[in-house]
């Protein structure tokens, strides 16, 4: 399964294309969820019908941890995002994506969505060594699951950086990121997405992210 975060740029209909034509499933988003209807509009025209093909449509992606929305905010753009979804045909998973976090602090979130959606990278906990993803990623989606009365939960993104500067115990390299992600395999055989395929040069870091930000990509 492939992810992706938006409806600009042609995206879905430039994903859709190369997942039907290599068997797989799309994960895909609606990035601003001030424009939920305009964004599943778009989303419904780039998909043609073709909805056996998604696996689940996010409805925005760590808004609460980042402040940018509230919850009630999220939880009435899912309710749009349904209404308008189930209206033409969709009867795939429908979520919001969040940090392990703000999920954990804000269960509603959950409850709104078909299934715990959680972002968890092993790198910004600064105790961790890349080689111990696996497990600290495994032990966030279990508390997620706890904190959601003990719905299923899917890591919609983890991975490894390979530049930027350390945090405490993490360390970005390409060996690290290696470690890290060959950690996460072998503890999940499912319910996991990788971040990222490329890296993001278009990104811009702050004080939280250590210079990492446009680094996580596996295919360079």
């Amino acid at each position: 399964m492939v992810r992706i975060y938006g409806t600009d740029c042609n995206q879905v209909s430039t994903v859709l294309t190369a997942a039907k034509a290599k068997g797989m499933k799309i994960f895909a988003g609606i990035f601003d969820i001030a424009q939920v209807s305009a964004e599943i509009h778009t989303l419904i025209s780039a998909a043609s019908g073709s909805w056996d093909v998604f696996d689940t449509i996010s409805i925005g992606n760590e808004g609460v941890n980042a402040g940018t929305a509230s919850v009630s905010a999220v939880v009435s753009a899912i309710g749009t995002a349904r209404t308008l979804l189930g209206a033409a045909g969709y009867k795939g998973h429908i979520v919001t994506v969040d940090t392990f976090v703000a999920l954990i602090n804000h269960p509603e979130l959950c409850k709104a969505s078909d299934y715990a959606a959680a972002n968890a990278h092993a790198f910004f906990d600064g105790n961790v060594e890349a080689a111990g993803a696996g497990a600290f990623v495994l032990s966030q989606a279990q508390r997620v699951s706890a904190a959601c009365g003990g719905m299923n939960t899917v890591i919609t993104e983890t991975g490894w950086p390979t530049q930027g500067g350390s945090n405490n115990k993490a360390v970005p390299s390409v060996a690290n990121q290696q470690a890290a992600i060959a950690s996460l395999k072998s503890t999940f055989s499912s319910n996991i997405i990788l971040f990222t395929a490329f890296n993001d040069l278009w990104k811009k870091d702050n004080a939280g992210t250590f210079g990492c930000e446009k680094y996580w990509g596996m295919i360079n």
